[in-house]
């Protein structure tokens, strides 16, 4: 007895829905859910070169002062201020860089003048981004030797001292310096001067 079409069909139908359905070997396996989340990196800037280094200061020197010569390496300028009367030697301010503390080096200035230690006038200020200190010594004026140097002679008398201790940064080599010094009227009279410099400086 031959079967109905119609119920050789339905058989054939309800057998290819039981099989199962082989997975497809070339297609790659599926990521587990966490690796298919993006992820938000948050990456931090690579540093400048000029992080932990002194920044460099700029000014804007008098026209009256005349540049000279740098007596050392150590210097980044040196200007000489023309003496008044009746002074007959004239003030030179030479810029530095060096480390050490502001203190310590006030301390080193002040060694270099006949007076107390509260004798030495100083003051703090804010100049842009620098803290500057300020310091002013009169008395009996000995210079320091310049590495390799002949001694100076001994003691100026009726000398003073005008200096800006800049802070350009922490650690070793993080000052800068301004020092003025000369015959007494001289340096008062550059005073002015002086201070349109200091107020003056800023990053180069």
């Amino acid at each position: 007895m031959k079967a109905h079409p119609l119920l050789l069909l339905a058989v054939l139908a309800l057998s290819a829905c039981d099989r199962t359905k082989e997975p497809d070997s070339s297609a790659p396996p599926p990521k587990p859910h966490a690796e298919r989340q993006h992820k938000a990196v948050v990456e931090r800037p690579s540093p400048t070169p000029s992080e932990g280094v002194p920044a460099q200061v700029a000014w804007d020197a008098p026209a009256s002062w005349q540049k000279a010569e740098n007596a050392s390496p150590m210097r980044l300028a040196t200007y000489k201020i023309p003496h008044v009367a009746p002074d007959t030697e004239d003030g030179e301010l030479s810029v530095t860089v060096a480390g050490g503390s502001v203190e310590s080096n006030v301390r080193r200035w002040a060694g270099q003048f006949d007076v107390k230690p509260g004798d030495v006038k100083r003051e703090e200020r804010k100049v842009g981004d620098f803290r500057v200190t300020i310091v002013d010594l009169r008395g009996a004026y000995t210079p320091m030797a310049m590495p390799g140097a002949a001694p100076g002679g001994g003691p100026k008398a009726g000398f003073a001292l005008l200096g800006a201790i800049v802070e350009t940064s922490p650690g070793a080599r993080g000052l800068t310096f301004f020092k003025l010094t000369g015959p007494e009227k001289t340096v008062s009279a550059a005073r002015g001067d002086f201070e349109k410099l200091v107020g003056s400086l800023h990053v180069k």
